[in-house]
């Protein structure tokens, strides 16, 4: 009996150490969970967004947008606690992303900005620095280093209200 036990727990802790298949019928319901709270935010019901980000978040955690999103809303209801973990959820998905496919420059600036939004602005522009250097060629990533697009989001005051 106490095998099975050991058995049992064992194979609980390996299942958690691999990330789970998400398959396209739960990306299909992301997507529309997305649709509806983007709704609630153009009515400013922060409430109700906050839930169905969460359940996106929930349904498709590699999706760094759902996990920005809900730290957005999150700060809106004055839950900086909460809206601090979802930025931090956010940026372990856009480093995830950017790791799966080291040319995707829309993950390396996504997690830029996630960073200047916990204050980490040095390792937004370390991060876009290594991946320009990397891809060169990239003219999102050459435009925002040249536009100084990281000392543009620290002094945005949009983005301050954002910021736990």
């Amino acid at each position: 009996m106490i095998s099975r036990l050991v058995l049992a727990a064992a194979a609980l802790a390996l299942a958690g150490c691999r990330p789970r298949e998400i398959t396209s019928l739960q990306r299909k319901e992301a997507a529309n969970v997305l649709s509806e709270a983007e709704f609630a935010v153009t009515l400013h019901d922060w409430r109700r967004a906050e839930g169905l980000y969460a359940k996106a978040a929930g349904l498709c955690p590699d999706d760094g947008n759902s996990w920005l999103n809900l730290g957005i809303v999150r700060m809106h209801l004055a839950d900086r606690g909460g809206a601090r973990s979802a930025y931090k959820a956010a940026l372990s998905a856009y480093e995830a992303a950017s790791g799966r496919d080291p040319a995707n420059s829309q993950a390396v600036l996504r997690r830029a900005y996630v960073l200047v939004i916990l204050g980490r602005a040095g390792e937004a522009r370390s991060a876009v620095d290594r991946a320009l250097s990397k891809h060169p060629e990239d003219w999102r990533l050459r435009n925002f280093k040249d536009s100084r697009g990281v000392d543009g989001l620290v002094s945005d005051p949009a983005l301050k209200e954002i910021t736990p």
